[in-house]
């Protein structure tokens, strides 16, 4: 979207430039990245990132403290993931944004999704730098945010992760993660912060301590760092040796009510110029015709189960019991704003913050592009110039 740099990118690019992005991302990740990295970052206005940066704030800001919807998200927590002393904010939080234009060409955000939970912090830090290194990207560019240096961002995450606590005593919980795509990030958050990453299966409950095994020895958590999302746990069917609401004597690094309290279910309740018309199904006057409208599980990941292209008869299908689990949001048209060899491409941007000094700060972000119907890596398998990427700009 700053045409010179586009204009400069595109014509130094060479496929030799993008085998040594995967090369080093591989290297570096201590593992092969298991999702699509496109073969350019995106170049943004300043004025853009700002305008996300900060509607993203006022959205998060708003939507914890409507205590109404709040409360009324509380009751949709299953009662094996209402984790006690629930922290006054989340500490990490993510908005995510489509790019769409208006009939003058202006790129508008609209609000896609929100989310009170970590996000691919550490593996960001990697990818925009190797970007930089690999195609000798001008050193004025940036990817953090509110004037963050990318020592200040990492110091700030490793704080934001351990707390008070000795690495020992802190660990990365999620489910079978050797088995997750966001295997890469964990790694590289051990190494940031000293901590081990353990399985949630693996844990080891006394009475209200929690411990896990170091090779010979038992080590006591004091502190989790949760990656564990819940609507995998429930679809795994995983036996566990602890449950959420277990009232274990742990700090949260994120605490994982928020996973349920800042998520789509926030939406309904938003009024922001950024946030599109959004209603709970079960509340819904369904239309007959349905396509200005995607269909939305509330607690669903990475976009599972969201129905791009909505008709009658796949409500009709909803149980009246299961509709308030759902929501219809008015579809945001993506459209082209990266100039590649292969078309326009639609982007993604989802903005990070960090809770710090009572208030959510934007800290950096990650692009998703594609040409699909949706913008996960997941969705745009098959096209060049799409997938993982990064977004610059000049301060």
């Amino acid at each position: 979207m700053i045409t010179s740099l586009r204009d400069q990118y595109n014509a130094r690019f060479t496929e030799e430039h993008y085998r040594r992005l995967l090369s080093r991302m591989d290297a570096l990740c201590g593992a092969h990245v298991p999702f699509r990295i496109s073969e350019t970052p995106v170049f943004f206005p300043k004025s853009l990132m700002e305008t996300m940066s900060q509607w993203g704030s006022e959205i998060v800001l708003q939507a914890i403290s409507n205590e109404s919807a709040l409360q009324q998200a509380r009751q949709v927590i299953p009662a094996r993931f209402n984790a006690p002393r629930e922290s006054p904010e989340p500490l990490f939080a993510a908005v995510d944004f489509g790019l769409t234009t208006d009939d003058k060409g202006v790129v508008i955000p609209r609000l896609i999704e929100l989310q009170g939970f970590p996000t691919m912090f550490v593996y960001q830090t990697i990818l925009t730098q190797q970007y930089k290194e690999v195609f000798d990207l001008p050193k004025g560019l940036t990817s953090f945010l509110s004037g963050m240096t990318s020592e200040e961002y990492l110091s700030a995450l490793r704080g934001n992760i351990l707390g008070a606590h000795d690495p020992e005593n802190v660990v990365l919980l999620e489910l079978d993660p050797h088995v997750q795509k966001t295997r890469v990030d964990f790694i590289l958050t051990e190494r940031l912060c000293g901590i081990k990453t353990v399985n949630i299966r693996d844990l080891v409950k006394r009475g209200r301590e929690l411990f896990y095994s170091d090779e010979e020895k038992q080590v006591r958590i004091l502190r989790i760092y949760n990656r564990a999302i819940a609507d995998e746990v429930i679809r795994s069917g995983a036996e566990l040796p602890f449950a959420f609401h277990d009232d274990v004597e742990v700090e949260w690094a994120g605490h994982p009510n928020w996973y349920f309290l800042l998520s789509k279910f926030s939406i309904p309740f938003l009024r922001h110029q950024g946030v599109p018309r959004s209603v709970f199904l079960s509340e819904a006057e369904i239309p007959d015709d349905l396509r200005g409208w995607v269909l939305k599980p509330l607690f669903s990941f990475a976009g599972s189960g969201v129905n791009m292209d909505p008709v009658k008869s796949d409500i009709d299908r909803i149980p009246e019991g299961e509709r308030a689990n759902f929501i219809l949001q008015e579809k945001v048209d993506y459209n082209g704003v990266v100039r590649s060899p292969y078309g326009m491409t639609k982007c993604e941007v989802r903005i990070m913050y960090f809770w710090l000094d009572g208030k959510p700060v934007a800290v950096n972000n990650l692009v998703r592009m594609g040409r699909g119907k949706m913008m996960g890596v997941d969705h745009n398998k098959d096209m060049l110039w799409v997938g993982s990427s990064a977004g610059f700009y000049e301060p």
